[in-house]
């Protein structure tokens, strides 16, 4: 008599993603000004909007983060002479693709035609299909548990809340499979913490108008940090689930929480608009309304470069420049500060030459690795790092000229008591914005360089250094 099959669940259990939210999380990326329709296919069945997406949209099934512990189960059950069943609620066109791409499995059930394969229906299936108790089950959430109910042995892997429990009850569980994560560290990983650094340019207009010691703004100035680092971790979960297929190509962003499947799609659409409503309603709670209109720039623009500019030559570092020049505008708006041309002109061509930085280390990395195709979701070649890293050094000189102009301007005489000093302060930014692209073009600069800024010593040094160089100045 040979041995019961081996089914096992497709979403949440052999990979660690779901395949409709993905099709949809593309679907929107792609064409965003469609979003309806998805409403619109809903209300004809889930099987209907299934059927839609898996026609409209493809899904990459190579880079899937498959669950490597229930790929040995089922190696385990071939060499114990069972058959494999790929049994799940995803599309039949998703499901024989991932069967295809494995090779493990003799048999595919899906959604298919006006059957969505989930819960009870699956569970009649393959009671039809097997008898009771006649096959082995894996899966992981509450619409397996039918199954489990009329299968032989259930194996239930990386289960959702309350789950494990509940299948225990029903006495055939053959084993836990779970992979533990540590679920506060992916979430700040995820929140990408590290990036609200960038924030602390909120701070530059209370410090270029000598306000630093007015505690009322100093507050003020501290509550835009925190709503504007809520609102850009909110706009890195979205980020992050929109470009889901294009960083599980990369060889660092494969890593990420969403992408490897470490933290679930469902979460991260419930966090990022959670962050998004505390961002702006603290904002326009406790801050002045402006504030909460360059907020919603900010994010406006986040998005359009995370949909598209991101992929236009030349727009994508301008765009990355932009937000970071947001971020010194909503410091002055928070103050009741004075926008100066200085400060506006200076931070752009700065900003540019980083977001430039950004851009040639990741071109770098492609040509090491002898890549001549466009980078994939950006607008540039391999062959474009010598033009990169012109028009970015060209760039951070020229910030460093309009310092030496400011210098000579009149306000400027009337602000600092000793202005010449600030002469000072031209040289050292001389020498960091050449020895930053000197070590991108080494391969020693990290892809963030204003994160490396912030980690690298010699940054560190020229930083205070330039603050003592204004404080003597003043």
């Amino acid at each position: 008599m040979s041995a019961p099959p081996l089914v096992v669940d497709l979403d949440g259990t052999l990979i660690r993603s779901d395949l409709l939210l993905e099709a949809a999380l593309i679907f929107i990326r792609t064409q965003p000004w469609l979003i309806f329709k998805l409403l619109l296919w809903l209300l004809q069945g889930k099987a209907y909007l299934k059927a839609q997406l898996a026609h409209t949209v493809h899904i990459e099934v190579a880079t899937l983060p498959y669950d490597p512990k229930v790929i040995h189960l089922i190696h385990s059950a071939q060499a114990q002479g069972q058959k494999i069943v790929l049994a799940t609620a995803s599309h039949k066109l998703y499901a024989d693709a991932v069967a295809k791409h494995l090779g493990v499995f003799n048999q595919v059930l899906a959604t298919e035609g006006d059957l969505n394969l989930s819960a009870r229906k699956k569970r009649d299936q393959l009671v039809q299909n097997f008898g009771h108790a006649g096959f082995d089950y894996a899966g992981n959430s509450k619409d397996d548990l039918p199954v489990w109910q009329v299968a032989r042995h259930a194996y239930v892997v990386n289960p959702d809340s309350g789950v494990y429990r509940k299948a225990l009850q029903q006495g055939n569980v053959q084993a836990l499979i779970a992979t533990e994560h540590p679920k506060l560290k992916l979430w700040l990983k995820a929140c990408r913490l590290h990036q609200w650094m960038k924030n602390l340019l909120i701070f530059v207009p209370l410090l270029a108008s000598h306000r630093l010691g007015h505690t009322d703004l100093l507050l003020d100035a501290a509550l835009g940090f925190l709503f504007f680092g809520l609102c850009a971790s909110s706009v890195y979960l979205l980020n992050d689930l929109l470009d889901l297929a294009d960083d599980r190509h990369h060889a660092s962003k494969r890593h990420r929480p969403f992408a490897s499947g470490s933290l679930s799609l469902q979460s991260g659409l419930l966090v990022f608009p959670v962050l998004l409503l505390l961002s702006f309603g603290g904002g326009y709670w406790l801050l002045p309304w402006q504030f909460v209109a360059i907020l919603a720039c900010y994010y406006a623009l986040t998005l359009a470069y995370s949909m598209l500019f991101k992929r236009l030559m030349a727009l994508d570092a301008i765009t990355l420049a932009g937000l970071y020049t947001l971020r010194i505008i909503a410091g002055a708006i928070v103050i009741d500060g004075e926008l100066t041309f200085w400060l506006l002109a200076f931070s752009m061509f700065m900003f540019l030459s980083l977001a430039l930085v950004k851009r040639y280390t990741e071109l770098r990395i492609a040509r090491v690795q002898g890549k001549t195709v466009k980078a994939r979701g950006r607008g540039y070649y391999p062959e474009d790092l010598e033009m990169l890293s012109s028009l970015g050094a060209s760039s951070g000189y020229l910030a460093i000229l309009v310092l030496a102009l400011y210098i000579q301007d009149h306000n400027t005489m009337t602000l600092y008591q000793h202005p010449k000093i600030i002469w000072l302060a031209c040289p050292l930014l001389l020498f960091w914005i050449t020895r930053v692209w000197l070590l991108a073009h080494r391969g020693k600069m990290h892809d963030d360089p204003v994160i490396f800024a912030i980690k690298d010593r010699v940054s560190l040094w020229i930083g205070a250094l330039m603050g003592v160089i204004f404080w003597a100045a003043t």
